[in-house]
């Protein structure tokens, strides 16, 4: 019968001690997740500071009133434009319409090898025995 006893009491303690640590566990997350959301809320108000000083720097009132400190400019006449007729031709171009890209055969010209490796090296294509499964 102690035996039976020990073995009761043994198991309470370890019960006890892994509902301790669940409970540790769960209090520390808690206190995580609070400090995120309060890293949250601060981000948040950064944001909105800097949205606000975005629009108070970017005013057109603000800006006008630099311009005008500033910049040494002259209020635009309505004689200062003129009609699209008086447009200058087109220059010619030096291509001929069925004529390859110029600047795509620079930029086929380059090996994967010499790329950034901002982007990664395109795949090989797959044979056309792969793509039919092999058998024909």
């Amino acid at each position: 019968m102690r035996i039976i006893h020990f073995l009761v009491i043994c198991a309470l303690v370890i019960s006890a001690a892994y509902v301790y640590r669940i409970k540790m566990d769960s209090t520390v997350r808690t206190e995580r997740v609070l400090r995120l959301r309060a890293d949250i809320r601060e981000e948040r108000n950064k944001i909105a500071a800097l949205r606000a000083e975005w629009a108070k720097l970017s005013s057109p009132a603000r800006l006008q009133g630099l311009v005008e400190r500033h910049l040494q400019l002259r209020p635009i006449d309505a004689n200062q434009f003129d009609s699209l007729k008086n447009l200058p031709s087109r220059p010619p171009s030096y291509i001929k319409p069925n004529d390859p890209d110029p600047i795509g055969a620079m930029i086929d010209v380059v090996s994967p090898d010499e790329a950034t490796g901002s982007i990664p090296a395109p795949a090989p294509a797959p044979s056309s025995s792969a793509v039919t499964g092999g058998a024909q």
